[in-house]
């Protein structure tokens, strides 16, 4: 992983890297390659042709790619480029029409949807 500029918060995931187990990061995390494990980190950015097969936590995750494993955020978008296939809890979620989510959605305070918006 390499820092980008002199900011040691931000780390990138590049997309010739192939990661096999967990990433845990107290930084922000762009991920352009594959990681094949649990990911947890401050804020999650993926790329549209990464790939993560495992548990994501974040504060907040904008998923592009291609995911398999629950998700738990506060924050959460899931653009149209995305494949979903997993359970998301969340505070607030947008999901971008056109976007292929195979999962249950569930806020993580247990109440009603106020926080999710379709945009298009």
């Amino acid at each position: 992983m390499a820092n980008r500029g002199t900011d040691p918060s931000f780390s990138v995931l590049g997309a010739d890297i192939v990661l096999r187990g967990s990433l845990h990061a107290d930084a922000d995390l762009h991920v352009d390659g594959t990681i094949e494990g649990d990911v947890v980190c401050k804020a999650l950015v993926q790329g549209e042709g990464s790939t993560i097969t495992g548990s994501i936590t974040a504060d907040s995750v904008r998923l592009s790619g291609t995911t398999q494993g629950p998700i738990e955020a506060a924050h959460v978008v899931i653009l149209k480029s995305a494949m979903v296939r997993g359970d998301v809890r969340y505070d607030a979620l947008t999901i971008e029409q056109g976007a292929h989510v195979d999962g249950h959605f569930a806020r993580r305070d247990g109440a009603a949807s106020p926080g999710l918006a379709l945009i298009g």
